[in-house]
């Protein structure tokens, strides 16, 4: 039998007093994001705001990046929007990290290709996963630090992006290793020589204009 036609009145609907707010914080997230698949990145982000997760909102809208020699649909911001979610674990697990790629609407090929750089089984260290995905923006050792430096630093947009020294040389020595053409002797030589300049500088920081390194491929 089927059911009698329900007439609602305005009493009997009730609107939880917080769902306009999160309406509108989640509008205005996806206007910074411009996810390439809103519902994929919708279930993402609701899954993480039920956790209490970190979302994943870029913190503005990004320009297309005409830099780079193929169109991976990874930038810049996305990049970010990932160490938020995962830098508090020095190691992440794959099956995690690939749902969060997915979740950013990016392509499930690309994630493999940057695994494929150093090939591990189950888990990876967070911030050598950044440093591949640094390296995937740009063509050279140099753009993949500035990158580095942009993501990691607390300065505000615009400022001169530095971040530790140790950090730094970390992720410049791991990159470098990537590289058949890298001297291990060059590589320390250079870091070396950074190290004195920046010595003097209070916290051991290094910004984007205390480097500047050779181009070459990565």
């Amino acid at each position: 039998m089927p059911l009698p036609d329900t007439m609602f009145c305005a009493q009997q609907i009730h609107i939880p007093p917080e769902l306009p707010d999160i309406l509108k914080q989640f509008t205005k997230a996806a206007i910074r994001t411009q996810p390439a698949d809103v519902l994929q990145w919708s279930a993402g982000y609701f899954s993480a705001l039920s956790r209490g997760d970190p979302l994943p909102v870029k913190d503005r809208i990004e320009m297309p990046v005409a830099t780079q020699k193929t169109d991976t649909g990874l930038t810049q911001g996305l990049l970010k929007v990932l160490h938020k979610q995962c830098s508090h674990k020095q190691y992440v697990e794959l099956a995690d990290l690939e749902q969060k790629w997915k979740n950013l609407c990016l392509p499930v090929e690309k994630f493999r290709a940057i695994l494929q750089l150093d090939p591990c089984e189950h888990k990876i260290e967070w911030m050598k996963f950044l440093a591949l995905g640094c390296s995937m923006l740009g063509g050279s050792l140099n753009s993949a630090m500035k990158h580095v430096c942009e993501i990691l630093t607390k300065d505000e947009e615009g400022g001169p992006a530095r971040i530790p020294f140790e950090t730094f040389c970390y992720v410049y020595r791991y990159l470098s290793s990537l590289d058949s053409d890298a001297s291990a002797v060059e590589t320390e030589a250079y870091l070396n020589s950074l190290k004195e300049n920046t010595a003097s500088r209070k916290n051991g920081m290094i910004g984007l204009v205390d480097f500047l390194i050779p181009q070459r491929k990565i």
